[in-house]
């Protein structure tokens, strides 16, 4: 099962980005998760149009056959790390509700 933080390195390694501060506050210039989590979203979105784009360009002989498939990879990266960070949020939220108050 892979964790939060791993979920977290890996896209980060995907994207060629530095991973946010884990613990630190978005005052202190890291951002909140909300945002974390949309620009991850927005970029697994950006990366399937780019996948379909790539699909019908080589549809139409603009484009190679392996610059498609290179496309749909990194589409279904991003979309295997968008459902393992959903997991883990689903999973944590579990865990809260089983807490006793």
């Amino acid at each position: 099962m892979m964790t939060p933080l791993a979920a977290a390195k890996a896209y980060a390694a995907t994207q060629g980005a530095a991973l946010p501060s884990i613990g630190g506050s978005a005052a202190a210039g890291g951002a909140d998760f909300g945002t974390m989590l949309k620009d991850v979203m927005e970029g697994a979105v950006q990366t399937s149009r780019t996948a379909e784009t790539q699909m019908a360009a080589h549809v139409q002989g603009k484009a190679q056959l392996v610059d498609v498939v290179t496309a749909i990879s990194a589409a279904e990266a991003s979309l295997e790390t968008v459902m393992a960070v959903r997991d883990q949020v689903i999973s944590a939220y579990q865990e809260i509700m089983r807490m006793p108050i």
